[in-house]
């Protein structure tokens, strides 16, 4: 008998070892009788055509174990898996709950070196900054043990759905343009740029991390093996960080006790980044990299406008529209803010315009993306973004556009209609007013055209006060 031949795809080629399983399972061809050939080799034989095979029908746990086993390394992945399939059909239908057997323990140890492998891409994949025709993009090599590369994509899209990003590999290359995601050749780690202002904000943050008195070179190793280092540049830290290690852990034994205090995760961070956020460019190339704080929430719409102006207006956070087109203040609200605005004669290309917080929470019905109002946590995580970016912008006046800017540059609660007006966020002259959201939601048409008779009246008194 002619061995059943099946061609593959270079890599982790799923689809076709599918194929190749559901021909050969319908026609009872035993595993010994079946050639796996990969790439290049494949044409050396007779191909068996594997199309319009029914489905294998196999437990939830082995299609798992598949779907992992394929990206391995091992020239014999193919052949094992089928090897599981035919027993399993064959009546060893719980195969997978015998540990024991040589079979399944070799490909469960198969299964966790390729979930290590996921893990290490996850967390030692780091991106570079350039600028390229169409603005800002953001780079990474990486050298991943297995064929992982197709299986780790949904991750950083889901991570990084804001930012242009491109994943280079030696067995190819992953690229994202903020909405469709492409696959392309092997990359070359000469094309990753030379480290830039984010990896100097990492380095801080790798730094402050770093406890001497639990130092433990052996399980560091282990948990960050040396053969990622080349390409993560905090990494470059660790040999003055080791030989730092004893003076510090004498300095925290001698130190004078502090009493414990309750830290906001996200304010020491904010600290740590403090001493390197040099630029307001740096900040919001920080902000569309981090991940979304709220539901929903996919790219960060970052605020616009010029430094050091007389006012800047805060709002609660972008809409639809603002998602979409990546700018404060462009959806309805947006346009009746600049109506407003001209009304009072305020020029808006002349002011600053942002968001307490920079993603869009919304949930999803049907085709609609329903507004959803961040709750005092989630306003709370942002805040220090928006602290931050004011110092930058450094305006002389600051206007809250309803109760969720208040909340946040005043750090507590507030009721508009007791607060309205003239006021203080710290030592910045503030003013406090409604959102243009609300007078949208107003149902009576003389209410609105009240409420924006008053809203006009509140944009005129903070054009005065600069």
């Amino acid at each position: 008998m002619t061995d059943f031949v099946v061609a593959l795809a270079e890599g982790a080629d799923l689809n076709g070892f599918r194929q190749g399983l559901r021909r050969g399972i319908a026609q009872g061809v035993a595993p010994e009788a079946i050639v796996w050939q990969v790439g290049a080799e494949a044409s050396l034989f007779g191909q068996t055509d594997v199309s319009d095979a029914a489905p294998v029908r196999v437990p939830r746990a082995a299609a798992a174990l598949i779907d992992l086993v394929v990206c391995h390394r091992d020239p014999e992945r193919y052949a094992l898996l089928y090897h599981l399939v035919w027993r399993m059909v064959r009546g060893e239908r719980a195969l997978l709950e015998v540990h024991t057997d040589p079979l399944v323990w070799r490909l469960e140890r198969m299964a966790k070196a390729i979930r290590r492998d996921l893990h290490k891409m996850h967390a030692f994949v780091r991106f570079r900054r350039i600028d390229d025709e169409a603005g800002e993009r953001f780079i990474a090599w990486f050298e991943p043990e297995h064929f992982i590369l197709a299986s780790t994509a949904d991750f950083f899209v889901k991570r990084y759905p804001s930012m242009r990003w491109s994943i280079l590999t030696p067995d190819g290359s992953l690229h994202w343009d903020k909405e469709r995601l492409t696959f392309g050749p092997p990359g070359d780690p000469r094309d990753a740029p030379a480290v830039g202002d984010i990896e100097g904000a990492w380095d801080v943050y790798f730094q402050s991390t770093f406890n001497p008195a639990r130092l433990n070179v052996a399980q560091m190793q282990k948990e960050m093996p040396r053969k990622y280092w080349r390409n993560m540049p905090e990494t470059k830290l660790i040999p003055g960080m080791l030989q730092m290690a004893s003076s510090r852990v004498d300095e925290m034994i001698s130190a004078t006790p502090q009493p414990a205090i309750k830290r906001d995760p996200q304010k020491a961070l904010a600290k740590m980044l403090d001493t390197e956020i040099k630029s307001l460019e740096q900040l919001n190339a920080i902000i569309s990299a981090s991940e979304p704080f709220v539901r929903g929430g996919r790219r960060a719409v970052i605020g616009e406008g010029p430094s050091h102006p007389d006012i800047a207006f805060v709002g609660e956070q972008p809409g639809d529209q603002e998602d979409i087109q990546g700018r404060p203040f462009v959806g309805p609200a947006g346009q009746l803010f600049d109506a407003a605005l001209e009304k009072s004669g305020i020029d808006r290309s002349r002011c600053y315009v942002t968001n307490a917080v920079k993603h869009f929470k919304f949930e999803q019905r049907g085709k609609r993306r329903i507004h959803q109002t961040p709750t005092t946590g989630e306003v709370k995580h942002y805040r220090w973004w928006l602290m931050k970016e004011l110092e930058l912008v450094r305006p002389k006046l600051v206007v809250a556009l309803g109760v969720t800017a208040a909340l946040a540059l005043s750090g507590k609660p507030v009721t508009i209609s007791r607060a309205r007006g003239t006021c203080a966020f710290g030592s910045q002259a503030g003013l406090i007013t409604v959102h243009p959201s609300y007078l949208l939601r107003l149902p009576d048409e003389d209410a609105r055209a009240e409420a924006l008779q008053l809203f006009v009246r509140d944009l005129i008194n903070a054009k005065a006060s600069v």
